[in-house]
């Protein structure tokens, strides 16, 4: 091959672009923003219950584009637009169809979102149309590669976020030779979730889980619960007891203790399981065949019921407070808390109430409580602290003479954001109060709001999050630890101590007593006989 010569650099005789050279010279506008007090200018320009989300803006700016509450189904969501300063507002999808991961292409012509169940679609914005968009794709599967991908992502999110650098003494990385060729043989997701889960208990934290993906579809049948005590015997199965608020305990299904149920649809249950029988009967009408007390026969239409979960828990807190009454002759009320939810915490506001209405005390019940995010809510009641008190006109012909009768009194339902108890209190807890309601019972106690009776938390306090693997399978991060202020001592592994400790003998459920309840009450009518 012969030699190549240099290239020579010469002058372009070509005339220069002028339109290039044109664009190039256009100079933009700074845009120069106001910063101070930026805050005072902002404007709401929508007002939808809940909230608004997956936001974008077109190309202009002069118009926004949100997933918010649909206007024609409860509890659905849809696509929106409005224009800046709040005009021009538009639905743009109907029926609650939940869009989701809403983008925009460059151009800024159309919007691309998700549906439920997947479906994908392309709204039109200057058309203001909307078109689904089809598609098929394969997905070809390397379980071992995937297997190994869950577990990096997995290991690598506690790793990253577990709350304790110091992993609870354990070393992290020993930790995982030990176990990821365990969890790399496993057979089947779930063998992996057990295997990872035992590697996640080396850490003794609470708040941590892996849970596996669900891939295949199953049926699942749901058994009918009829709401009554049931005891097989040779003539039938036996009603024990109704229990309150059940299908059973229904005007026009009514059945009652002593009650034989011989028959369910014509078919005996001598002949089958009797609960195969009601397998199916969900919100079904269901003819049972029925023996009373005095002989005769009868027919019960009903309809059986999935759960009976909250029927229990209710009976269970009519029972306290029915024992609280009883245990302070009227004197004390009774409030359970069932969750640290929003929900619970408005059943308690509601329930200052009917509760503590005439009453000298209260007892707060976090017992089983299984935790949440409402403790704060909760203080904002028990730890009140009054700070005036008022006297209205016509209460007194002479203000100073009798200000001292009036100072409990405090207008407290028309000024505080939530309703507050200032006469005194007492709080249970025990072994079954987990989380949130653990950061409850510290509080209760080292705040000085009144005493804790019971028996020592669970010890389970970390503020837990997680994150979502490449099949669908999730894995618990515990991130955030809690100390009790007062002992600067972690509230993990270290559980609320009640200031009277009392333990309920094995059987006392089955004898109707509740002796951490009657400690309670014994307690705080003391405090509050030795204030009179």
């Amino acid at each position: 091959m012969g030699r190549k010569e240099p290239v020579k650099e010469e002058k372009s005789a070509e005339k220069p672009n002028v339109k290039s050279e044109k664009k190039d010279s256009v100079k933009v506008k700074p845009i120069k923003i106001d910063f101070e007090n930026i805050h005072q200018r902002l404007v709401q320009v929508t007002n939808f219950p809940g909230d608004e989300s997956n936001v974008i803006i077109s190309k202009d700016g002069e118009t926004f584009f949100y997933v918010g509450s649909s206007s024609t189904t409860k509890g659905g969501r849809d696509l929106y637009s409005v224009k800046w300063d709040g005009k021009e507002l538009k639905e743009l999808t109907k029926g609650g169809s939940n869009p989701g991961n809403v983008t925009m292409d460059k151009e800024g012509k159309y919007l691309y979102y998700t549906k439920m169940g997947g479906s994908l679609s392309r709204h039109d914005i200057k058309g203001d149309k909307a078109e689904p968009l089809p598609y098929s794709a394969k997905l070809k599967i390397d379980y071992p590669a995937e297997r190994k991908q869950v577990f990096a992502e997995a290991w690598r999110t506690i790793r990253d976020g577990f709350y304790d650098p110091q992993f609870h003494g354990k070393d992290w990385n020993d930790l995982k030779k030990k176990y990821e060729e365990l969890c790399l043989i496993a057979s089947t997701p779930n063998d992996l979730r057990d295997m990872f889960n035992n590697l996640l208990g080396e850490l003794n934290s609470s708040h941590m889980g892996f849970t596996a993906a669900e891939r295949a579809e199953t049926q699942k049948d749901a058994t009918g619960l009829l709401g009554a005590e049931l005891e097989p015997t040779a003539d039938g199965m036996k009603v024990v007891r109704v229990i309150p608020q059940t299908p059973a305990d229904k005007n026009t299904s009514k059945l009652f203790a002593d009650d034989l149920i011989t028959a369910v649809d014509g078919s005996s249950f001598q002949e089958q399981n009797f609960y195969q029988l009601l397998n199916t009967k969900v919100d079904e009408k269901t003819l049972l065949t029925v023996k009373g007390k005095d002989g005769k026969k009868r027919e019960v239409v009903i309809r059986p019921t999935n759960m009976l979960r909250q029927q229990l828990y209710q009976e269970w807190v009519n029972d306290r407070k029915k024992l609280v009454d009883k245990f302070s002759n009227g004197r004390l009320g009774y409030i359970h808390i069932q969750g640290m939810d929003y929900g619970s915490f408005e059943t308690f506001e509601r329930e200052l109430t009917a509760a503590g209405y005439g009453k000298e005390g209260l007892v707060v019940d976090v017992r089983y409580n299984g935790g949440g995010s409402t403790t704060d809510y909760l203080m904002t009641i028990l730890n009140y602290k009054q700070h005036a008190y008022t006297i209205p006109r016509g209460a007194s012909d002479n203000l100073e003479r009798d200000k001292k009768k009036f100072r409990e009194y405090y207008p407290t339902g028309e000024r505080l954001v939530f309703a507050a108890w200032l006469k005194p209190s007492i709080a249970l807890c025990n072994e079954g109060s987990y989380s949130n309601a653990e950061i409850f019972s510290h509080a209760y106690k080292t705040l000085g709001i009144g005493k804790l009776v019971g028996i020592a938390t669970n010890g389970s306090v970390i503020s837990t999050g997680g994150k979502g693997l490449i099949d669908g399978s999730f894995v618990r991060l515990p991130l955030r630890g809690w100390f009790t202020k007062a002992t600067d001592k972690n509230q993990e592994l270290g559980p609320a101590v009640p200031d009277i400790t009392v333990e309920n003998s094995v059987d006392w459920i089955a004898k109707g007593v509740d002796e951490q309840l009657k400690t309670a009450c014994d307690e705080l009518l003391k405090q509050i006989d030795s204030k009179k």
